[in-house]
């Protein structure tokens, strides 16, 4: 089942009102675009953007028939191209904006694409078919220094230098039981026992390198701002370290320039009733701005 993150926090510090436009840059299985939609109508609009066509198929058929497909209009395309699809579509007046930069719970049980190191299967990680480069491109044929760095940098995983080193030593790797593998015998045993998973953090690393994560976050933040109408609001929900500082430099940054203000003076975390019903949602914050009158 598909559980919105953080549902109740989006939409207190969205605040739809009916006749309001608002953006979701990942609108995913569409839980927090129909939730906006129940409260802008019955005029109000939401132009939900992902770069999977998969699971915009999969919204598109659920909503078919219903008052969401006259006001939910779907873009397969990346959030760092926003302020060009925003025109592109003539989608004016906008009143928020939102990104959820987790990955859909259909990406890791049934796109198949090697998302998550419980199942075994190839080692793609791309949430567009199209895009040019996978993990198993990465795995097997980049140098082992740019191994390192994306897995000290993107995944901040302590022993970068030894998963890399195995990980070249071990190709050809072709599914993921074959990174996870690599990773366990690079790894002392004492690792293997922490909270989370030991390969967490390269699966992380791998999947950010493949989509391009923070650079796109980053080109998309300040579009963000400037499609957004005065009194606008900008949430985003990030999932790590890295993301979340991105989001919280660039609107500090903003709010010391006078363009913005801060509507969450700490990150929201989600709740512990929202933790036991939905796991995934327990590493999020959420953090929330809107843009003032000039």
């Amino acid at each position: 089942m598909h559980f919105p993150v953080m549902l109740n926090e989006v939409i207190r510090c969205l605040d739809p009102k009916p006749g309001e436009n608002f953006v979701d840059c990942t609108v995913g299985e569409g839980g927090h675009a129909r939730a906006i939609l129940d409260r802008n109508g019955p005029d109000g609009r939401v132009l939900g953007i992902d770069l999977d066509p998969e699971i915009l198929h999969k919204i598109s058929m659920s909503i078919k028939g219903t008052d969401y497909a006259n006001r939910l209009l779907l873009v397969h395309g990346n959030f760092s191209n926003l302020k060009a699809i925003v025109e592109k579509y003539g989608f004016s007046r906008i009143s928020g904006v939102l990104f959820d930069l987790g990955f859909s719970a259909w990406h890791i049980e049934q796109s198949g694409r090697g998302f998550s190191l419980w199942r075994n299967e190839p080692l793609d990680m791309r949430y567009d078919l199209h895009g040019s480069i996978t993990a198993e491109a990465i795995l097997n044929f980049w140098s082992l220094q740019d191994i390192e760095r994306i897995l000290r940098v993107y995944g901040e995983e302590r022993f970068y230098r030894r998963i890399a080193r195995e990980i070249v030593d071990s190709r050809p790797l072709k599914t993921t039981m074959d990174l996870v593998m690599a990773v366990e015998r690079a790894t002392p045993r004492w690792y293997h026992r922490q909270r989370i998973h030991f390969a967490t953090r390269t699966f992380q690393a791998l999947r950010i390198a493949v989509n391009n994560e923070l650079e796109n976050l980053e080109k998309a933040l300040p579009q963000a701002f400037e499609v957004l109408c005065n009194g606008g609001r900008l949430v985003v929900i990030s999932f790590h370290s890295l993301e979340d500082r991105i989001v919280k430099n660039f609107m500090k940054a903003k709010a010391k320039e006078g363009l913005l203000k801060m509507l969450t003076k700490k990150p929201l975390k989600p709740s512990m009733e929202e933790v036991k019903r939905n796991p995934r949602s327990r590493s999020a914050k959420l953090r929330a701005a809107a843009k003032l009158f000039k």
